[in-house]
């Protein structure tokens, strides 16, 4: 079985839209993959009841209660390795990860952003492209390596900036797009795996 470990920080709305794809396009049958588990980094994220409610191993790897980084992501390894990842899947996880962590799960680290990458990697990504005058903006599922938001892009989708935009409705319509691409890219990675 391939197993998928999602990581997550708060409401998982994306983390939900993976697990309402693999169900409905009934990826344990078409790829021998499932959603194994959700893992958050916040004891409050929503994401975690969701999880719960469809019967996914929900936990919490509380980045508070760590006095370095790196005590942290051992901890957090510690609890993803316990469901043997074929996939770890970022979905909101709001964490900056080392480069010790990343290598440890090179190739099978996933996760996507809320930009046209390379454009507006980090934070404020939506009114950075309003300021910037954009005529489109998007989102961005890509590899995850060492360096914050630059790895090999494996989807994208561009959705126009309209007049009148704020920051708020464009990261509503890009959130849209996100709920279909990410989803879309898991399963073509195992498709092809």
């Amino acid at each position: 079985m391939k197993n998928i470990v999602i990581l997550i920080s708060g409401g998982g709305s994306n983390m939900a839209a993976i697990v309402r794809a693999a169900r409905r396009e009934q990826w344990q049958e078409r790829f021998g993959a499932r959603v194994a588990a959700v893992i958050s980094n916040r004891a409050d994220a929503g994401g975690l009841v969701f999880a719960r409610e469809q019967g996914i191993a929900a936990e919490v790897v509380d980045h508070k209660r760590h006095d370095s980084r790196e005590a942290f992501e051992a901890e957090l390894a510690e609890a993803i390795d316990r469901h043997r990842p074929a996939l770890v899947v970022l979905a909101g996880f709001m964490r900056i990860l080392t480069p010790g962590f990343v290598a440890r799960y090179a190739g099978r680290l996933l996760n996507i952003h809320p930009s046209l990458l390379p454009a507006f990697p980090g934070l404020h990504t939506h009114q950075r492209a309003l300021d910037a005058g954009c005529q489109v903006a998007g989102a961005t599922v890509h590899q995850v390596t060492a360096e914050l938001d630059h790895g090999p892009i494996l989807e994208q989708a561009v959705v126009p900036v309209l007049p009148g935009d704020t920051a708020q409705t464009l990261a509503t319509r890009v959130l849209t797009q996100e709920h279909l691409i990410y989803p879309r890219a898991i399963a073509s990675l195992l498709q092809s795996a």
